[in-house]
């Protein structure tokens, strides 16, 4: 019972701490980002913060059952109750916190912003890098009037005046404001899956909460059952590594899973709309089968051969 308490305890706190940090920062990352578009987006401080709490749920759901198998795997906890204690709390946490998402939603917001960020009044330069031989755009009149009189520098063509966006040569994006962009492709792809798992449980929260229930349960089974990377080899920082690694790429299969090209193949060899809606689940399920059966095996044969000896 002791050792029940410690591991509810532990997978809270880590749950909470991770979810609190990475909202916060997720929202000053996306507020950084709203400053840079041009025109401005209508967004406000409560679509900013549901889009930060919608990002971080799903890394803080990785992250903590990640940590949390591991700290069981080290205290060496009876393995079946703790899987089945991690995944209810998962659930009830994840759920917990799409309901309250869900009834933010009925909040009224705010009055749009309409403005931009002023940061100069005329002769705004954007480009997306501080390289000369990358294309420039001068906004004669700043921000306050983005899509009014610019000059566009290409490389190795003259100098180009319009009167405004709407001629066909100069109506392309503009480029953020800041100097820079050159995000490393790693952290680009982590943020892009992230977010289309969090669409993907939020689409599966507004079809129903059994629907919601099914896909969230099968997910975090999953991620149970690899579980047992974790004591893959004797080296326990090898391990929380590589069951990282594992982690990314249940991330990665759930993106291309959902892809519309992947569901358009589903769909043609699957006709009734029950079935198509558990493919996915199903899938997580039987992929996890396959890893406790193979966990089991190994386990047997580990001991058996302890045993001869």
């Amino acid at each position: 019972m002791k050792n029940f308490a410690k591991l509810i305890l532990f997978f809270t706190l880590v749950f909470i701490i991770i979810f609190v940090s990475v909202t916060c920062f997720k929202y000053l990352s996306l507020k950084v980002d709203w400053a840079k578009n041009l025109p401005p987006k209508p967004e406000t401080a409560l679509t900013l913060i549901i889009a930060s709490i919608h990002w971080a749920l799903i890394l803080a759901l990785f992250s903590s059952i990640l940590l949390t198998l591991n700290y069981v795997a080290r205290r060496e906890y009876f393995p079946l109750t703790s899987i089945i204690t991690v995944m209810v709390l998962a659930i009830v946490f994840s759920f917990g916190i799409f309901y309250a998402l869900n009834r933010m939603h009925f909040i009224p917001h705010p009055a749009k912003q309409t403005t931009g960020v002023q940061l100069v009044e005329k002769g705004l330069i954007l480009s997306n890098s501080i390289n000369r031989n990358v294309t420039a755009v001068v906004l004669l009149e700043g921000t306050a009037n983005p899509f009014g009189p610019r000059v566009t520098a290409i490389p190795g063509q003259p100098l180009a005046f319009y009167e405004s966006a709407l001629g066909s040569e100069a109506n392309f994006e503009l480029p953020p404001i800041p100097f820079g962009g050159n995000t490393a492709w790693f952290l680009k792809s982590l943020d892009i899956d992230i977010r289309l798992n969090s669409e993907m449980l939020q689409q599966k929260f507004t079809e129903g909460i059994i629907s919601y229930l099914i896909y969230a349960g099968s997910l975090i089974f999953l991620l149970c059952a690899l579980g047992y990377v974790i004591k893959f080899s004797a080296w326990p920082l090898a391990n929380l590594f590589l069951a990282a690694l594992a982690f990314r790429g249940v991330l990665i299969l759930g993106t291309f899973l959902n892809t519309p090209e992947i569901q358009e193949i589903i769909v043609s060899f699957l006709n009734n709309k029950t079935l198509i809606s558990l493919a996915l689940p199903l899938s997580f399920i039987g992929f996890s089968l396959l890893i406790f059966i193979y966990s089991l095996l190994t386990f047997a044969a580990k001991r058996r051969k302890t045993d001869g000896d």
